[in-house]
């Protein structure tokens, strides 16, 4: 049998079939399926389980994942899955990476996403659950996460997308990057010099709420996955992550925004609305889409022009809103 490669961005097929040996070599039990996903996950299934096999740059970082969905279960937050002690001779390391071994969660045949309110709510509505649980056990970690720096984080952003803005004006007409790079101008001159988040209890936060890491099994019920990027702030700035992520949908509509329940309390906090007027998700894209030479693929390009251009008119009325709330 040879390795399954479902993404085009993948290593090759020659290293997939050595790490699918060597795999075969070291469980117990016959490999019957090995499906690469994404980079470093893949799908293994020996004739008696499933699995989910994923890859970490360090022993330390495996062992993190484990202690910490490990914890979150035992206080209570049970919608997302467990690592397991695998059937194998030895640790799964293989050409530099440390492998673990995540319990099979089989999904829906809906896929989630932010298309719906009813998905966006209950999305909100978990990762409320999940900050209500790692608050009770945040100390208890405060020596191995990292202390959350949306200022720093932004910072860094919009300096690597004005730093690429000579070869953005290949695909964007100049009049956009100049309002967008203005708009992140803004927001970082007030959050940097005059506001503060750090007003709330501290969390653990998930740091990535994108739509791809929450999923329903085939009974509906919906799971908080991927902690890769947990660190230690305020629940704000997972909210801020998730508002970002959800208005396009809301056609950048303010009384959309905060009809969810968990974002009203942020409608008269200076720091979170003039937080929304950074552009996180254009810088983010494009700097990825540089990053990895993605703009030869013309659905991905299309895509982050949609961002861009395709809804700018509707965002720049949200953010001059915006300004007129705070100014």
């Amino acid at each position: 049998m040879r390795a399954v490669n479902n993404n085009d961005n993948m290593r090759d097929d020659s290293y997939l079939d050595r790490l699918f040996s060597y795999f075969q070599s070291q469980f117990k039990e016959d490999v019957v399926t090995f499906r690469a996903l994404r980079e470093n996950v893949f799908f293994v299934k020996t004739k008696k389980q499933s699995f989910i096999v994923k890859g970490y740059q360090t022993n330390q970082r495996l062992k993190l994942q484990e202690a910490f969905t490990d914890t979150l279960r035992k206080e209570g937050f049970l919608n997302t899955y467990k690592f397991l002690v695998p059937p194998v001779h030895s640790q799964l390391f293989f050409d530099g990476t440390y492998y673990g071994c995540i319990e099979y969660i089989p999904p829906s045949k809906t896929v989630f996403s932010y298309h719906s309110q009813k998905n966006r709510q209950e999305g909100l509505d978990l990762l409320e659950r999940f900050h209500q649980s790692t608050a009770a056990f945040e100390a208890r970690y405060r020596t191995l996460l990292p202390q959350g720096d949306i200022t720093g984080k932004w910072v860094g952003r919009f300096q690597q997308f004005a730093n690429n803005l000579h070869f953005l004006r290949y695909f964007i007409a100049e009049h956009y990057t100049n309002e967008i790079l203005s708009w992140g101008q803004w927001s970082l001159s007030k959050i940097y010099n005059e506001l503060d988040f750090g007003d709330e209890p501290q969390v653990i936060l998930h740091g990535d709420v994108a739509h791809h890491n929450f999923m329903r099994n085939r009974a509906g019920q919906l799971y908080l996955i991927d902690f890769d990027l947990i660190n230690i702030g305020p629940p704000a700035y997972d909210y801020l992550q998730y508002a970002n992520r959800i208005l396009p949908y809301l056609d950048w509509s303010l009384d959309k925004l905060f009809s969810h329940k968990q974002l009203k309390k942020y409608l008269n906090d200076q720091a979170f609305l003039t937080a929304l007027v950074y552009p996180a998700d254009i810088y983010r894209e494009w700097n990825r889409i540089i990053r990895e030479n993605w703009y030869r693929d013309q659905k991905k390009l299309n895509s982050v022009t949609d961002l861009s251009i395709g809804q700018f008119n509707n965002r720049k009325k949200f953010i001059e809103k915006l300004k007129d709330m705070l100014e």
